[in-house]
């Protein structure tokens, strides 16, 4: 079971991931989580910094889109701001990321799930065959039921680190 809880990567923030390593290893579509990813909690701005590498993403060659459980009508406002397509899906569910990769057009194998929460997705990405990537969240401003899990995330970060299977990128 840990290792469904394992993320391939585990990186600062989306802007220490490296796209030209993403393409190197066959990767052709991205999933982007939206809170406390690509955004901080609840709000709709999106840091100029981010903006950019989103920019470069969709320029070299990748195929994007959101994949997130929250409201549809905040869905909508970032994917059009963003100009990237998205899915409602709840995570870590298998339709959810089905419905990911059927926007994308992209097989499970050359496809990555970046996000910041252990058990929705980097467990979603994981039993649905994509490479996973973990990023520390943006704000420790969150859900009720998230500032919860994270304690749990944290023990099963230790575990991870202990057992030498966190990758960490920094």
């Amino acid at each position: 079971m840990l290792s469904r809880l394992c993320p391939n990567l585990y990186v600062d923030s989306l802007h220490h991931i490296d796209l030209s390593h993403l393409r190197d290893i066959g990767v052709r579509g991205i999933v982007f989580d939206i809170d406390n990813t690509v955004t901080m909690w609840g709000s709709n701005e999106i840091a100029p910094t981010t903006l950019k590498w989103l920019e470069g993403a969709k320029t070299h060659g990748f195929r994007v889109c959101l994949l997130s459980n929250n409201r549809r009508a905040r869905i909508d406002d970032i994917s059009r701001m963003l100009d990237i397509p998205s899915a409602k899906g709840f995570k870590p569910f298998g339709s959810a990321f089905r419905s990911a990769l059927c926007l994308l057009g992209t097989s499970p194998q050359e496809t990555t799930i970046i996000g910041d929460q252990i058990f929705t997705d980097i467990l979603g990405g994981n039993r649905a065959g994509l490479y996973t990537i973990l990023v520390q969240p943006m704000s420790t401003n969150e859900f009720i039921t998230t500032k919860f899990l994270r304690r749990l995330e944290k023990i099963v970060l230790r575990k991870l680190a202990c057992r030498g299977l966190l990758k960490r990128k920094d």
